[in-house]
């Protein structure tokens, strides 16, 4: 690292933001699978387009076709995943985004990294709080049935753990909120930082 050195330019985040007309972060959306993380995330998009925010919403399987095609679902990997992804929601939001992030992330230890890369200031974690049983019922992927039966390993809720959020911005309880409702709670939270 010590013949890389941090080239500055001259169009600053605060320029990007002022011709934007509004400032950036990363709302990260963390839940189990099928708790309807991707739902809201989409919904909260489309909201925030319709406003007039330049967005931009970042999800699991769209980067692991791409940038992260390379990793495996092993801890290691899914830690390196969020990482890589997490660096990519850093620049977004350097580019005067609100990035929108929907993803697993089953450890607090990786959600304190993630804004620890972005910025305590730049970052609003939801936790999209959905019961195993409700996620296993929705399945839309068959993916609990796969674990269930032992065809795939360290399958968060099933053979690998889910540790809830110690202290996130946002929680959604789906079993008892709409994803309109559960749009409306974050960008009260939202409209604060930008």
């Amino acid at each position: 690292m010590e013949n890389i050195k941090k080239q500055n330019y001259t169009i600053s985040r605060s320029d990007r933001a002022n011709i934007k007309d509004h400032g950036s972060c990363l709302i990260w959306l963390t839940g189990l699978s099928s708790s309807g993380k991707s739902t809201i995330a989409n919904l909260l998009e489309k909201e925030l387009y319709s406003q007039g925010f330049h967005t931009y919403a970042l999800d699991g399987d769209n980067l692991r076709r791409g940038l992260n095609k390379d990793l495996k679902f092993t801890k290691e990997d899914r830690f390196e995943n969020l990482r890589r992804t997490a660096e990519v929601a850093k620049l977004f939001v350097d580019a005067g985004l609100v990035v929108i992030a929907a993803f697993i992330t089953p450890y607090n230890k990786i959600r304190h990294e993630i804004r620890s890369i972005v910025g305590s200031e730049d970052y609003i974690e939801v936790f999209v709080n959905t019961p195993l049983e409700v996620c296993e019922q929705r399945d839309v992927k068959g993916l609990y049935k796969k674990a269930r039966a032992n065809e795939i390993i360290n399958f968060t809720g099933i053979s690998a753990p889910f540790e809830n959020p110690e202290a996130p911005d946002v929680v959604i309880e789906t079993v008892k909120e709409s994803p309109q409702q559960a749009v409306d709670k974050i960008l009260k939270v939202l409209k604060s930082k930008l």
